[in-house]
């Protein structure tokens, strides 16, 4: 099994469609002024507001053209709830995928929501249930980039999937930012947002110049396993953001997913210069006491961090716009610690 499982690609067929249902998207479809062209080129507005339509943004599966601004929105992506949160706009539905409970945000996003979302799930979204909600717009940018589900959702509403080469949850925190932005008509203050977290990037890396070209290794357990995260995924992003380099011996092994599994025979490939771990499901001691985790020479030297305060781990692993900042002032001091 992944050693990541809350975020693997569901399997099995998706659910019928009723007829009914059908002809309720078909309406919603027809309503929203929905097109979706083969080009891939990526169209914006450097404006806000009523003039900011119609929008263009590029996918993976095309170029999605949003007519007039979105009124309601589901939001299923990996935080792309907290994204158009961060942007304004409080969708109608959302999926949780950090088991957040309460409104499926991070603490970094509490309070913003007005009235709680419906709760969508995840890995395969209840499309009965988004379709009853009559979006007239949906968010799946950072998620696997399935056709199937990309085609079934498109017929209930514009549907803003993944971007080229965002498959498998690899959506970067600014792509996604620029991409729903686009969407929502909010190009100017999702740029905005973005030059904010540029900036905290820069100071956080500028205080801590030993960071730069030392390895990282980002992994975690949870109880089937062992698991390390590859380039091109969030939490190498931010650890790449501050100076530091993914464990070579890692992406070597790296496939089309976004982690690898690392057996306990081969859990020397997690050494490194700093060596951090996130439990999932698990107790943090589970890592922390491995007398094989404990043997690496990083964790003898004091050079590892694993997470035992959820709000953090989850932080790192979110990485929206709204909990990068978050992440920074908070996960970087720990990173600096284990590195002295």
């Amino acid at each position: 099994m992944s050693p990541l499982p809350s975020v693997r690609r569901a399997r099995g067929p998706l659910r019928a469609l009723t007829g009914a249902l059908l002809v309720t998207m078909l309406g919603t479809l027809t309503a929203c002024g929905f097109t979706t062209t083969e080009s891939s080129a990526s169209g914006s507005s450097t404006s806000s507001g009523s003039d900011a339509f119609p929008a263009k943004v590029a996918t993976k599966f095309g170029t999605v053209t949003v007519d007039a601004q979105p009124k309601r929105v589901v939001a299923l992506g990996w935080g792309d709830a907290e994204t158009a949160l961060a942007l304004g706009v409080q969708p109608v539905g959302a999926s949780d995928w950090l088991a957040f409970g309460g409104d499926g945000v991070g603490p970094w996003a509490k309070g913003l929501y007005k009235k709680s979302p419906e709760k969508i799930g995840t890995l395969e979204p209840e499309y009965e249930k988004i379709a009853a909600l009559k979006p007239d717009l949906i968010l799946d940018v950072k998620s696997s980039g399935d056709q199937t589900r990309y085609d079934t959702l498109s017929k209930i509403a514009p549907t803003i999937g993944v971007p080229e080469g965002g498959d498998q949850y690899k959506t970067g925190w600014e792509k996604q930012t620029t991409m729903i932005a686009q969407a929502l008509g909010v190009l100017d203050e999702g740029e905005k947002l973005i030059g904010e977290n540029d900036d905290k990037f820069a100071a956080a890396a500028k205080a801590h110049p030993e960071f730069k070209d030392k390895t990282i290794t980002i992994g975690s357990r949870t109880s089937s396993g062992w698991g390390a995260y590859v380039k091109g995924t969030d939490r190498v992003n931010f650890a790449q953001s501050l100076g530091f380099v993914n464990n070579p011996k890692v992406d070597a092994e790296a496939g089309t997913g976004f982690s690898v599994q690392v057996s306990e025979e081969n859990l020397e490939m997690l050494d490194a210069d700093l060596v951090v771990m996130a439990p999932i499901g698990i107790e943090a001691t589970k890592i922390s006491g491995d007398p094989l985790f404990k043997s690496l020479p990083a964790v003898k030297a004091g050079h590892s961090v694993v997470f035992d305060d959820k709000s953090l781990s989850s932080a790192f692993a979110t990485n929206t716009v709204l909990s990068v900042g978050y992440a920074i002032d908070n996960v970087v001091p720990l990173f600096a610690d284990a590195l002295k």
